[in-house]
């Protein structure tokens, strides 16, 4: 199964590049020099001990999670109180249109700094491409994605958009896996793109209102393979007016 590398850009670059194509990936090395690399890989050990998510309507136990809810304004990061996650079926047709209660991210890892780096630069670049938007609605996702079942779905709800302004997947870590390869799709045309994030750090940003995007399915490297692998990512998505509710 070929693996085709990300087109990697500087985060110098990222607000051009989404204005003109609607996505941009960043090279690890950019990332860490944004953020306490030290502290994100400390956070790490997070994917280890996620909770199953209960919702998936194929019956599937190979997605773990963990979800937060924050703002931001005026350079000021702030967590809110526990809330459901919400997608209209435009966006999701598997999953839309119900309340989706996640366990929360644990309070000692919210403890750690990184997450204002970076959300905060999130909220920045969001704010570079919406100059009128003050005040930014976080949700953050603490996703593995195993081979419990076989085979795990990252996205089983196929392609989709997800009803907010951007979207950032931070790539954490895989172990003993094929598969998983990035798909993005102009929404209104007939361009697309593929990779595979193998790196830890890399960093994909979405204009979620111009793309389209899935994740393939991931599978044991080796066939017949007894060893339990994963595809570890973080997902932030940043909405201007509000969160989606129901």
């Amino acid at each position: 199964m070929t693996e085709l590398a990300p087109p990697y850009s500087s985060w110098t670059d990222a607000p051009a590049a989404l204005r003109e194509r609607g996505w941009v990936v960043l090279a690890p090395d950019p990332v860490r020099a944004l953020i306490d690399d030290g502290g994100m890989a400390r956070l790490a050990g997070d994917w280890a001990s996620l909770p199953l998510d209960e919702h998936l309507r194929d019956g599937g136990r190979y997605r773990k999670r963990r979800h937060a809810c924050f703002t931001f304004s005026h350079g000021e990061l702030e967590l809110v109180a526990p809330r459901a996650h919400w997608q209209p079926v435009e966006y999701n047709a598997l999953h839309g249109g119900m309340e989706r209660w996640f366990a929360p991210i644990e309070d000692a890892s919210l403890a750690s700094p990184v997450w204002a780096q970076l959300l905060g630069k999130l909220a920045d670049l969001a704010s570079a491409l919406h100059p009128s938007v003050s005040r930014w609605f976080l949700e953050a996702h603490e996703l593995r994605i195993d081979t419990t079942d076989g085979i795990g779905r990252p996205t089983p709800e196929g392609a989709h958009r997800d009803g907010v302004d951007l979207v950032a997947v931070l790539f954490i870590d895989r172990r003993d896996v094929k598969g998983g390869e990035t798909r993005l799709f102009e929404a209104d045309g007939p361009n697309g793109t593929r990779f595979t994030m193998t790196e830890p750090f890399t960093l994909l940003l979405l204009d979620d209102a111009r793309v389209i995007h899935e994740s393939t399915p991931i599978q044991p490297r080796e066939p017949g393979s007894t060893v339990l692998g994963h595809r570890d990512t973080l997902v932030v998505t940043l909405r201007r007016g509000g969160f989606q509710s129901a």
